[in-house]
């Protein structure tokens, strides 16, 4: 229902839904689910910092119980980068996305899908934001490595990738 109401902007309802349910809540499970539904309405309304403090909330709950480097968060942490990216505090949004890097480098095969779109594109694409371009280079050129490793060469991730390489070039 809660999803619903977002899809047709009912944020009001939304909030006002999930509010009550933190009141009557009997667990952390429940309590995580709710903040995390909360940043995601917050999110949707780009009340950035709002989202931030809703999504954080889910990660002290969850960190009580999950070490700090285990893959599990790293679905929070990264929207926690990206928001921090679109509110344009690049510090903050590459600690995290270098913090997702380091989770992955201990828990994942190198050429997984997730260090190109969530670590090296992402990473990238902050150097790239704050006119670091020869720190983004190397980071989209990772991402493309591992994209002709597990994608066809007419992808349109290789694609854009490519493009997202000749931009910075072009910019050095």
């Amino acid at each position: 229902m809660a999803q619903l109401m977002l899809n047709v902007e009912h944020f009001d309802q939304v909030e006002e839904l999930f509010n009550g349910l933190l009141v009557n809540h009997s667990n952390d499970t429940d309590t995580t689910f709710i903040y995390h539904q909360l940043g995601s309405l917050k999110q949707h309304q780009s009340k950035y910092q709002e989202a931030v403090t809703f999504y954080a909330k889910t990660l002290a709950i969850d960190r009580r119980t999950i070490p700090e480097d285990d893959t599990s968060l790293a679905p929070v942490y990264g929207t926690i980068a990206a928001l921090y990216n679109q509110m344009d505090d690049y510090t903050r949004a590459l600690e995290l996305y270098e913090k997702l890097h380091k989770i992955g480098e201990q828990r994942l095969p190198p050429c997984h899908q997730d260090f190109a779109n969530c670590y090296y594109n992402n990473i990238g694409e902050v150097y790239k934001n704050v006119g670091d371009y020869s720190k983004a280079f190397p980071s989209l050129e990772k991402e493309l490595i591992i994209k002709q490793k597990l994608l066809s060469s007419t992808h349109s991730d290789i694609k854009e990738a490519i493009n997202s390489i000749e931009i910075v070039k072009k910019q050095r």
